[in-house]
């Protein structure tokens, strides 16, 4: 049985649905038996999908790569290629042969802003998308993610996190990232700090209940139970595909005096949700 054709997400329909051939050739004449050739040649139509019309954008007017153009329409680059070539050779076909080309149909949807990452564009589809993913943010173009951070690692307890690392991100791209010391600041203090550098989202490892409700209450969105690289983190959650514990939650206050928590450092990795 063969395999479904999987849809081509596409940005928008295009503006104009048909390119009707006009004029002459340089030097050809005016004669009634030419223009009768040229409108029979104009009624040969030629037909461009729509997911044909988005390679054409993405890779000739967008200069977009053959895997960028994959990304973002959700499909593999070896179909993007297929697509792209069998595109060029209908446009060519019109423009060598005065035929008329019409962009309609082909195996598409269209897209909710959920490939905001990948195109790098500002959408109005975007905050909804986002919203649908959990992110309470005030903007795209200001975006601030901060991670709790320990030599490239998320560090495993908010509480005693000596650092955050702070990524700046434009249109599903970061811009700056920079690593900020917390200067010995305990739980309550850090909620404020991360409010006072308008970030809009924290990913770290274990996190109590008390910081948890001050960062709700700064809007500050939570992603807790993450661990190795912060970076990668970052990446992760940007694309769509952050492994997070919504009910994360650390146990430190509660272990006994002189436990390690499974990390070198009040890691508390050993605790439900693994922080």
């Amino acid at each position: 049985m063969a395999r479904p054709v999987r849809c081509r997400r596409i940005c928008f329909e295009p503006k104009y649905s048909q390119f009707i051939p006009d004029g002459r050739a340089p030097g050809e004449s005016n004669g009634k038996k030419n223009e009768e050739q040229n409108k029979e040649q104009s009624r040969e139509q030629v037909l461009l999908t729509l997911d044909e019309f988005e390679t054409i954008r993405l890779i000739d007017h967008e200069k977009k790569t053959h895997e960028q153009c994959a990304r973002q329409m959700a499909i593999s680059r070896t179909t993007v290629t297929e697509i792209y070539e069998r595109a060029r050779g209908k446009i060519a076909d019109c423009i060598v042969n005065g035929k008329t080309l019409c962009i309609s149909g082909g195996n598409y949807v269209l897209c909710d802003g959920s490939a905001w990452k990948n195109c790098g564009k500002k959408c109005r589809k975007i905050n909804h998308a986002l919203k649908d993913q959990g992110v309470g943010r005030r903007e795209i173009e200001a975006l601030k993610i901060a991670v709790t951070y320990e030599e490239g690692n998320v560090f495993q307890h908010f509480g005693h996190t000596e650092q955050f690392k702070v990524y700046e991100v434009t249109d599903g791209k970061i811009v700056d990232a920079q690593v900020v010391s917390t200067e010995g600041s305990g739980h309550g203090a850090l909620a404020g700090m991360l409010s006072e550098k308008k970030v809009d989202v924290l990913i770290c490892g274990g996190i109590g209940g008390g910081a948890q409700v001050v960062l709700a209450e700064a809007g500050i969105k939570l992603y807790g139970g993450v661990t190795g690289s912060a970076d990668d983190a970052v990446m992760a959650f940007l694309t769509g595909n952050l492994a997070f514990n919504p009910d994360v939650h650390c146990n430190h206050h509660h272990h006994e005096e002189g436990h390690d928590c499974g990390s070198q450092k009040h890691g508390c990795a050993g605790s439900e949700a693994g922080h």
